[in-house]
């Protein structure tokens, strides 16, 4: 009997494992309008997902004669952002959503990752004048932050000082591991956790001994990001001495809403879109999402679609373009009613002098603190470890008899950089070299290393390899460490950063904006050590990382800024004012070069879009390009979406037009992105856009092209005369190829500018020969 028992448990396990195994996790899309006709609203008592999910397994039951092991599943339901909801499904359940009248698509749940101050004066904000004046900052603004977390009880996030929470904001502070009601408080106005989809995606539950299941930040990277955006003034913050000063979010009298969507793995699209379903119904003005995934079409793209219905309602998605730099067309978040921000330098850097045994020297970058070291041997490579890895420095490849006592040059790429300074201290070396490849090119990260080491730029460390492998020279190295040090030409691109021309979304210049991004000091949480090593023992309030994790909430805490200086103003217009007052040259006047480039290394607008964010002219722009919502619909028709895609994006039941299609190139965006074909010599484009008058009531404005190679560009009308505020006023430009024979996927790059007495209303132009 026990025996029989067991087999039939056995038997059921095995059973119960294949089932689990057929099932995945699909965000569900729904007609909105279909919804009362549907077969599931039959019984009006159960929400109408409930219906739904009853009738699929039923559905499913019946078809298939027995009833199967696991039931259909439902994890979240969205009614805000987008219509729909994500569930466990099988097969034979998604078989069955196709009777369920109203039913769009079923997209398979995808992981997401994170694109892992000084920065308000390299950005010209300054207390109490003009965006960080009194008035300005008294207004309230609730920034939500999709990410890690946040460490409540760290300075950047008191309430002193702080009115009551506004009355327009409806989100709770959700009890959890180590996070109760309490950790809010009139700055920190909400925190959730969202982890059902990564639970199924992963089939197993979130280890608490290595996260907290709460709104608590167990990675830093939430605590960070919020802090950059909204933190509030705390004076004399460092990182272990360097970096010293003042650290400020963007718009620090902000409120700030934590959502707690990415985990030890990564970010579940599934969690993400019940985050910002709820941010959105809460009452967020600005959405910071510092995460993202591989570029896909819109009408698929989960962040794409739920930004979509946020900026319906008003709320402006910002987004980080993604550290994929830097490789073309690798940038994600590319829809054009997401704000796409790429990532750039400040003045401030943490040099470090690399003094070669043949007394050549270079200037590298790091956060170590500590004595220079002496001229110590240099190995790389094979004299550092008998296998290929031993040039990467990763677990176990090096020799300790090789490396004992040394200087070892290591190759960034498959393991961290600072794991790579772990594994030559293990290893008993005295010091680190971290090299970069010609695709790396001159960035140069400033790392909390727990040995003495620097980073190289590409042209520095061609040549260390070289003289390392000389063996009859009996290489040697030492490294110098020099703090922290200011007025470096900048802003730099990162080569990391993502760059255009978009995938998906050729028709507009991708990303929007760059802003700081590349060693950035903000909020951490004391119990991570700063290099996220489990060996190092050292802790801090503040650290300081790279990544377009870093410039997006820059943008998101500026947005802010505007939106509190212009309550009236749309998403659109925001993004307007951020792009066409952006700037294209240094500190030095000279036009932003590239770090990942040696050979041409100015940057183009597929790399910084319009310009590094200026806030202070974003704040008076003279003209603003707005976008409404039928005008994103009209878009959607000019670039062949179908009726049921369409609806998807704007739970509506949008038709396109038969007798006037629209070209793409006619969204009003702050930019013009022309496409023509290899052999266009002659043939022409026209678009047209529509600006409206936010500067001085009565104002002239003529325009100035800076015109792209290969190309004739013409406006019509060439002034703009306007009577009144909120006056809006037609153009035209005509873009005609006059250089034939260019190379396929070969580009070239100018400007528009509208100017008047007051103001320069510049917008990109970029030619692309497909």
């Amino acid at each position: 009997m026990i025996f029989r028992t067991l087999v039939l448990f056995l038997a059921f396990m095995v059973t119960n494992s294949t089932a689990l195994a057929n099932q995945h996790t699909y965000i569900v899309h729904i007609d909105k309008t279909k919804i009362r006709a549907s077969i599931h609203s039959q019984d009006n008592s159960k929400p109408w997902f409930e219906s739904i999910i009853d009738f699929i397994s039923e559905a499913s039951m019946q078809e298939d004669g027995e009833e199967e092991i696991l039931a259909p599943q439902l994890l979240y339901a969205y009614e805000t952002s987008m219509f729909g909801f994500a569930a466990h499904l099988s097969k034979k359940h998604l078989k069955c959503l196709n009777q369920v009248e109203g039913f769009l698509s079923a997209i398979p749940d995808e992981l997401s990752t994170l694109h892992t101050t000084y920065s308000p004066q390299f950005l010209g904000l300054k207390s109490r004048r003009a965006l960080w004046s009194a008035s300005n900052l008294a207004n309230d603004v609730i920034i939500g932050i999709l990410d890690s977390g946040i460490w409540p009880e760290h300075s950047s996030f008191q309430d002193s000082g702080f009115s009551p929470v506004p009355s327009h904001w409806k989100g709770v502070c959700e009890k959890g591991t180590k996070f109760s009601p309490s950790n809010c408080n009139k700055k920190l106005i909400g925190a959730r956790a969202y982890f059902k989809g990564y639970e199924k995606y992963f089939g197993r539950k979130i280890n608490e001994t290595v996260d907290y299941l709460s709104a608590r930040d167990s990675q830093g990277h939430g605590t960070h990001t919020a802090s950059t955006a909204a933190g509030d003034v705390v004076k004399n913050a460092n990182f272990l001495g360097q970096a010293r000063g003042t650290a400020t979010g963007m718009r620090y009298t902000s409120r700030i809403a934590a959502y707690k969507v990415c985990w030890s793995s990564g970010c579940t699209n599934s969690d993400v879109l019940a985050a910002m379903d709820q941010a959105v119904s809460d009452g967020v003005d600005v959405l910071s999402l510092s995460l993202g995934s591989i570029p896909k079409p819109f009408y698929t793209d989960s962040i794409a679609i739920a930004s979509f219905g946020a900026t319906q309602k008003g709320v402006l998605v910002a987004c980080s373009a993604g550290n994929s730099g830097p490789f073309p067309s690798t940038l994600g978040n590319g829809a054009p009613w997401i704000m796409t921000v790429a990532a750039s330098s400040t003045d401030r850097t943490f040099p470090t002098k690399v003094k070669l045994g043949n007394g050549q020297i270079f200037k590298g970058s790091s956060l170590y603190q500590g004595k220079k070291t002496t001229q110590l041997p240099l190995v790389y490579g094979k004299s550092a470890g008998p296998t290929k890895e031993a040039q990467y420095c990763t677990g176990g490849s090096l020799d300790p008899k090789l490396v004992h006592g040394k200087m070892v040059a290591c190759e960034r790429g498959i393991n961290g950089r600072t794991e790579k300074g772990e594994e030559v201290k293990v290893a008993g070396g005295a010091g680190m070299i971290l090299l970069n490849n010609e695709y790396q090119g001159e960035e140069l990260f400033a790392d909390p290393h727990v040995l003495p080491a620097t980073s190289l730029g590409a042209s520095a460390s061609k040549i260390v390899r070289s003289y390392s492998e000389s063996v009859k020279k009996k290489p040697r190295a030492s490294i110098s460490f020099m703090g922290t040090r200011f007025r470096d030409p900048a802003p730099v691109m990162a080569a990391f950063s993502s760059r255009g021309p978009s995938l998906v979304g050729p028709e507009v210049i991708k990303p929007d904006v760059t802003a700081p991004g590349v060693n950035i000091l903000a909020a951490w949480p004391p119990k991570i050590s700063p290099s996220f090593l489990k060996s190092d023992k050292r802790k801090v309030s503040f650290n300081i990382l790279s990544g377009t994790s870093m410039s997006c909430p820059h943008v998101s805490g500026i947005a802010a800024l505007l939106k509190s200086l212009h309550k009236d103003w749309s998403p659109a217009a925001i993004k307007s004012a951020l792009m066409t007052t952006a700037y294209t040259l240094n500190n030095k006047g000279a036009p932003i070069s590239d770090m990942a480039s040696n050979n041409s290394p100015l940057a183009t607008p597929f790399v910084f879009g319009s310009g590094h964010v200026n806030p202070v002219s974003a704040s008076d722009p003279g003209l603003v390009y707005d976008i409404s919502t039928k005008d994103y619909f009209n878009y959607f028709c000019s670039i062949n979406y179908t009726s049921s895609q369409i609806v998807l994006l704007s739970r509506s039941n949008f038709v396109c037009s038969k007798k006037a299609v629209p070209q793409a190139g006619d969204l009003n965006y702050p930019s013009f992105s022309v496409l023509f074909g290899r052999s266009a010599f002659n043939s022409s484009v026209t678009y047209r856009r529509v600006v409206t008058n936010v500067g001085k009531s009565q104002s002239s404005y003529a325009v100035k092209v800076e015109q792209p190679n290969g190309v004739s560009v013409s406006v019509e009308p060439r002034k703009l005369k306007f009577e009144k505020l909120g006056q809006k006023l037609r153009y035209s430009v005509t873009f005609l190829a006059t250089g034939g024979g260019k190379v396929g996927g070969s580009s070239s790059f100018g400007s528009l500018i509208w100017v008047s007495e007051r103001y320069k209303v510049r917008s990109p132009i970029a030619i692309t020969w497909q």
